[in-house]
């Protein structure tokens, strides 16, 4: 293998149980990429860029993501389907074991930090089994200098080794032999039997979601955020698929950054991470110039397939649907530098409704958006999962439900209450389907959704007043009457259907599967939350 250079500082790693390794310390992106090319585990694009193939898992695994359960924690988790508790004394020998196993083994490490604020800057030390899965945290994580890197002391520490699987795994509190877990007192992250890069990015941006709301009140967000000249932010919820990297990206506005997010008592926002991570099947020029663009040389592509001509077939969904790419956000032209901004004016949830019932856009009152945050909407279609076979309401509470170790009734709370404080606005944009659902309708087209959001932003939408706005009947929520740059009819979901009894069928069908889906948080919500919702069965 080549001679690489790497930072002039050197470390050790014994006092973490890993000895006798080969240590390759803060590599740049194209030695880690040259190592991984030299080592026949990924293969360069045309253009230079790096693409790998992660194996048996193609994105996370929640089934098998634990948190640790001791005195720290026990009280605070909100325990259940997606926070699995596992115990201080497996976690203790399977994190031995994965020591272990790197011992005597070419590791690459690498320091980094989270959180763009620096008064909220939290320092992780990463040691990767890959050299892909360094160049990924590169990429993901924000990046000191070589200045910032001399005293540089870690405060959580993330142990990736894909190549380890737990040989006796129900003994130790596993359902497989994989596991990601989190030790909130050890401030450790373990990610073993899996290469899906995300689990490590995922594993901090979970630790963070507890430690700021806890430490330090700062409510942290599944969300983009982009800033405008006159210095007002705005926020972007969105489970995957609705749009959040495509809308929060504006030729007239600045990224901030387009996934992970918190909101601090001082009203700013800042991005947690130093790049982006985003979805690329379908991808074209056309359709995500920017994310198209920033597949250059130190971009990561993860599972896609090529053409004989050795191009990527962005279209092809044989590995999986989950086709990915991860890049620096230098790779966008327009950001905000550094990450982060003041005064947030606008909120918007995203949802790709494929029932083809819900407004365009609506303006949502305080307790409406506390009950859409808690139950955070979005639609399965055809064809995504194996099963579906026509349109599924999917929830996934706080637009990030797997990633929210306390119950979301206090990330709902928090964000009502800095709402009131910063007088936000906040809207429902419907990216999904109009004139019907799934199969019968089509797509919202993403020319009108920008014209809304733009207008929202502007202060285009009117007053809110019954001459400007209409109260849907079923879901209670503000329809603007007109919106400049989209035609009227557009703007209301049931004059697109051309048939009002269908259309109330489907509208009242999933009015009920977000009233039944919402009993599981009415104990922690308030009276007031619960009127949030829908209000009517059927009619």
């Amino acid at each position: 293998m080549a001679d690489y250079t790497s930072s002039t500082k050197t470390i050790s790693l014994e006092k973490y149980g890993i000895k006798n390794a080969q240590i390759h310390y803060q590599l740049e992106p194209k030695q880690l990429q040259a190592i991984t090319v030299e080592k026949g585990m990924g293969k360069e694009t045309p253009n230079g860029t790096l693409a790998i193939n992660t194996g048996k898992f193609t994105g996370r695994s929640p089934e098998d993501r634990f948190l640790v359960k001791d005195d720290y924690t026990k009280d605070r988790i909100w325990w259940g389907k997606s926070n699995k508790a596992i115990s201080p004394e497996h976690f203790d020998f399977l994190q031995s074991e994965v020591e272990k196993y790197l011992s005597g083994k070419e590791v690459f490490v690498r320091d980094g930090y989270v959180c763009a604020d620096p008064k909220y800057k939290m320092n992780v030390r990463t040691v990767t089994e890959y050299p892909w899965s360094n160049m990924f945290i590169y990429n993901m994580f924000l990046r000191p200098d070589e200045e910032e890197l001399i005293d540089f002391e870690e405060e959580w520490l993330v142990l990736c080794a894909p190549g380890y699987e737990c040989p006796n795994h129900e003994a130790h509190g596993l359902r497989q032999g994989n596991f990601s877990i989190l030790n909130f007192t050890k401030k450790i992250a373990l990610v073993a039997g899996s290469a899906y890069t995300g689990e490590m990015k995922k594993g901090i941006f979970t630790a963070l979601n507890f430690i700021l709301p806890v430490e330090k009140n700062v409510l942290p967000m599944h969300c983009s955020a982009n800033v405008g000249e006159d210095g007002e932010s705005a926020i972007f919820f969105g489970l995957s698929g609705t749009g959040k990297t495509t809308l929060s990206t504006d030729p007239d506005r600045q990224l901030i950054g387009d996934d992970e997010h918190g909101w601090t008592v001082e009203n700013t926002i800042f991005n947690f991470e130093g790049g982006c991570y985003a979805k690329v099947i379908d991808l074209s020029e056309e359709k995500e110039p920017d994310i198209y663009r920033a597949i250059r040389p130190g971009a990561i592509l993860e599972n896609v397939i090529f053409k004989d001509n050795g191009e990527v077939d962005y279209l092809d969904s044989t590995i999986t649907q989950n086709t990915r790419v991860s890049y620096p956000i230098y790779h966008i032209d327009n950001i905000k530098t550094p990450s982060y901004a003041a005064n947030p004016k606008n909120i918007f949830f995203l949802t790709a409704d494929a029932f083809g019932v819900l407004p365009p856009i609506s303006k949502l009152t305080p307790a409406q958006a506390a009950y859409h945050f808690i139950s955070g909407y979005t639609a399965k279609v055809a064809g995504t999962e194996a099963g579906v076979v026509e349109p599924q309401p999917s929830f996934s509470a706080c637009f990030g439900a797997p990633f929210m170790p306390l119950h979301p009734a206090e990330y709902a709370d928090m964000l009502s209450k800095k709402m009131k404080e910063a007088n936000v606005n906040v809207w429902l944009i419907n990216t999904g389907w109009t004139g019907g659902p799934y199969g019968v309708g089509t797509r919202m087209k993403l020319k009108y959704t920008r014209a809304m959001i733009t207008a929202a932003l502007s202060g285009d939408l009117g007053d809110y007043t019954y001459e400007d706005y209409h109260i849907h009947s079923v879901f209670g929520v503000a329809q603007p009457r007109t919106c400049p740059g989209v035609p009227t009819e557009v703007l209301s979901p049931r004059a697109t259907w051309n048939d009002d009894k269908a259309y109330y069928d489907m509208a009242f069908k999933l009015s009920n599967a977000f009233r039944e889906n919402f009993k599981q948080f009415e104990s922690g919500a308030s009276e007031e939350v619960r009127r949030g919702g829908p209000q009517r069965y059927n009619y």
